[in-house]
């Protein structure tokens, strides 16, 4: 059942009084260790600013990290994409390569595992199979989705999307019928017990209530998490960041106590977690853009809010728009003609240095299951990573909207290995200034979540970055 949102958020108990984000920070200067953010797409970094995210996970460049005693980094896995055993493959030489990395450094680190604030994703299988590689099988599982940016809250156990004035079970939404990642459960408690198919029972997860957080504090947290038996899981009531900075100095302290924890979250609580104040958004001129050229919008999302968003931008402004026919693109004979095709467009209109959106045309096709989808969507995904490849220009900017075609553009089209994200350029939106081991150093990459902004969103940052 939906509820409304002014009167839901008034009607809570009054947030804990502290600002905690000092003796968060004091924690970690006395504990020095890296906090390494395993994103399963590119869009995590989302709440945080000044970081270095990496998009390879070989031993020396983990080792590299660690040797700079980077105190917080991301490693983009886009595990998202894959098949579920690939994803536990993956999260298990990570895991491996963390800890060879750290032996032969000296470094501490902790993981936390970044996914989807609207429950979509590979879990349980990625925590555990990390889990078991770091040797940490009795950690507690810490679950943490709620996500301030997008409107994401947690609330006597129950996951809600904020859509306009209204939350909305996120069991409810579109997302739940995602063709890969479908679920139907909006209490959390149920949701674990759904996705584990039923190996955790909903009376076995330990829930850590609002309630708790605002009148209990940090010690209140502590004590609640000592409680809970090794191997157990935790689900976690949020409604805003002060919420998260309570749940976080709880765990620190739970921590020297000699509780374990792995951690599956949403964005809001890596910011917190890490104890990083927060930063204004960016400005046209923070970004520092060429004074010419075509910016490069790439469409692949296909949630609602993102055909939304683009129908708006084609509608108010004179962006050249470059229809990608899905069709033809996943057909054997049609796939090399249309990947073609669209090159040679948008490679004659940013020499024209006009703005163009590349876009996949909007009819949702999907296969007979969930392994079928996802193959549809990774071939989609490499079509659109080879068309924009072959485009020589370099474009003033780009920005890519959906968080697989953001991840395989940068990776894939670009050759992206570690860039900084200084910030934010719309609530939820990062900004990527790509390293010297890319296409084109130094470009200025917005990853555009698909499920964030208002109807305008594109229409307005296109706006707001004209050229003068």
């Amino acid at each position: 059942m939906s509820k409304n949102l002014e009167q839901t958020l008034a009607s809570l108990p009054p947030e804990w009084p502290e600002d905690l984000l000092p003796r968060i920070q004091a924690e970690h200067a006395r504990n020095p260790r890296s906090i390494v953010v395993l994103d399963d797409d590119p869009t995590g970094c989302q709440t945080v600013h000044d970081v270095p995210i990496v998009t390879e996970w070989s031993l020396e460049s983990i080792k590299n990290e660690f040797r700079r005693e980077t105190p917080l980094f991301y490693i983009l896995t886009n595990s998202r994409t894959l098949q579920p055993r690939a994803a536990e493959a993956l999260a298990k030489k990570i895991g491996k390569r963390l800890k060879q990395a750290s032996a032969s450094t000296g470094r501490r680190f902790v993981v936390i595992t970044r996914s989807d604030s609207t429950l979509r994703g590979h879990y349980p299988v990625e925590v555990v199979a990390l889990a078991n590689a770091l040797n940490e099988n009795d950690a507690i599982q810490v679950l943490v989705p709620f996500f301030l940016e997008g409107g994401r809250y947690t609330l006597d156990d129950v996951h809600y999307v904020a859509e306009g004035d209204q939350l909305i079970p996120a069991g409810e939404t579109a997302f739940a019928r995602d063709a890969s990642f479908s679920y139907h459960a909006s209490d959390l408690k149920e949701w674990v017990a759904e996705k584990t198919n039923g190996a955790i029972s909903v009376d076995s997860v330990t829930s850590l209530t609002l309630t708790e957080v605002r009148q209990g504090g940090p010690a209140g947290v502590a004590e609640k998490l000592s409680q809970i038996l090794p191997g157990g899981v935790c689900v976690v009531n949020a409604a805003s960041m002060r919420d998260l900075e309570v749940v976080t100095l709880g765990l620190l302290t739970a921590e020297k106590q000699n509780q374990r924890f792995i951690f599956r979250t949403a964005a809001s609580f890596v910011r917190a977690f890490a104890g990083l104040a927060p930063k204004p958004l960016l400005t046209a001129a923070d970004l520092n853009l060429p004074a010419s050229g075509g910016a490069l919008f790439v469409v692949g999302s296909y949630v609602p809010r993102s055909t939304t968003q683009l129908n708006h931008l084609l509608e108010h402004t004179s962006i050249k728009r470059i229809e990608i026919n899905v069709e033809r693109l996943l057909s054997a004979r049609g796939r090399a003609g249309e990947i073609k095709r669209v090159v040679l467009e948008a490679e004659a209109a940013l020499k024209r240095n006009l703005d163009i959106v590349l876009y996949t045309s909007r009819e949702l096709i999907t296969g007979g299951n969930a392994a079928d989808s996802l193959d549809i969507v990774s071939r989609v995904s490499q079509g659109i990573v080879q068309i924009v490849k072959r485009i020589r220009s370099r474009p003033r900017y780009v920005l890519a909207k959906g968080g697989i075609t953001a991840s395989d553009i940068a990776t894939k089209s670009f050759g992206l290995k570690r860039a900084i994200v200084p910030g934010q350029i719309l609530p939820g939106v990062p900004v990527y200034r790509f390293g010297l081991k890319s296409k084109f150093p130094g470009l200025t990459y917005v990853v555009f979540p698909g499920n964030v902004g208002g109807p305008d969103a594109l229409t307005s940052l296109l706006t707001s970055l004209k050229a003068e």
